[in-house]
Order: structure tokens, then sequence, then C-alpha cells
């Protein structure tokens, strides 16, 4: 994967925690995975054509998708319903969108796809041999894994 991909992600993913949780998000060790990855309690997932392509998702704890849907909405949640989810959605599309946003200031145009919420824990996603860049981010509210599988369409996987 281009590492040119990245920090636009980098940038997005502070700016929106910044500004839904009114805290500064840590970014851990970034490594590179080229397995398939085996989805978390919920994972959010966010389509990416155009001069780029690939997937972008974002997993976590049921717990942590909880507490920041609870943060976003101003009310705790007991439960992760579909108003959670609805708001999780939202988080992975704000991020993607703020990201595309800095792909394009980097002459990299491209189009989202609307955001799909996997519920459970175990479900395989192949990116088909494009190998995933992994980032850790931790809040207050828990730790969201942020995986970017993406490439240029002229480039072989």
């Amino acid at each position: 994967m281009n590492v040119e991909f990245l920090n636009p992600f980098l940038v997005a993913i502070r700016d929106v925690l910044q500004s839904e949780l009114r805290e500064e998000p840590a970014v851990g060790t970034l490594c590179a995975e080229e397995s398939s990855f085996t989805s978390d309690d919920i994972t959010v997932l966010v389509g990416v054509t155009g001069m780029v392509e690939g997937i972008v998702f974002y997993g976590m704890s049921e717990s942590t998708a909880r507490r920041l849907a609870g943060a976003m909405m101003g009310t705790p949640l007991p439960l992760f319903d579909a108003m959670a989810e609805s708001a999780i959605a939202e988080l992975g599309n704000m991020i993607a969108g703020r990201a595309s946003a800095g792909l394009e200031e980097g002459g990299f145009s491209c189009r989202l796809t609307p955001p799909s919420v996997v519920r459970g824990r175990g479900a395989i996603i192949s990116t088909v041999q494009i190998r995933r860049l992994v980032v850790p981010v931790t809040t207050s509210k828990g730790e969201i894994r942020v995986h970017l599988a993406l490439r240029t369409p002229n480039n072989p996987p």
C-alpha cells in the first residue's frame, strides 16, 4: 500500500475524534498485515473507488462502540442498538470523508461507499491480497483499530 494514503487518514482520525470526543486520541504503532482480517465485535467498512481503491475498516469491542456512540449522542448507551449502530457507522463515514478530502488535496480523486457495519466477532474479511496498514487508536472510550487496504488501480496487489 502506498504510504501517501496513510497521512490523510491519521489527520482525519485525530480531527474527527477530537471533535466528537473532545480529547486527543493516542495513535499507536503502525503495522502491516497481509492475512485476512477477523472482525471485531463491531466493524465498520467503507469502500473507496477512483484513483485510490480498496477498503477501510474500523474494528472495536462492543463496549467501545457503545461508549463512542454515547459520547457522540450525549447520553450513555446501555445496549448497542440501532441508534448506536448508526452513530458508529457515521463515525467511520466522517473519518473516511475527511481523509478522502486529504487524498484529493494530494492529487488522488476518490469516492466512498456508504458505510456498512458487521456485528459479531469472527467474520473473515479478505482484502484480496492488498496489504493492510493497521493503526491502533486509543481514546478514553476504548481502542479502535483502523485498517487501510488501499492501492492505485493500476498497481497490482
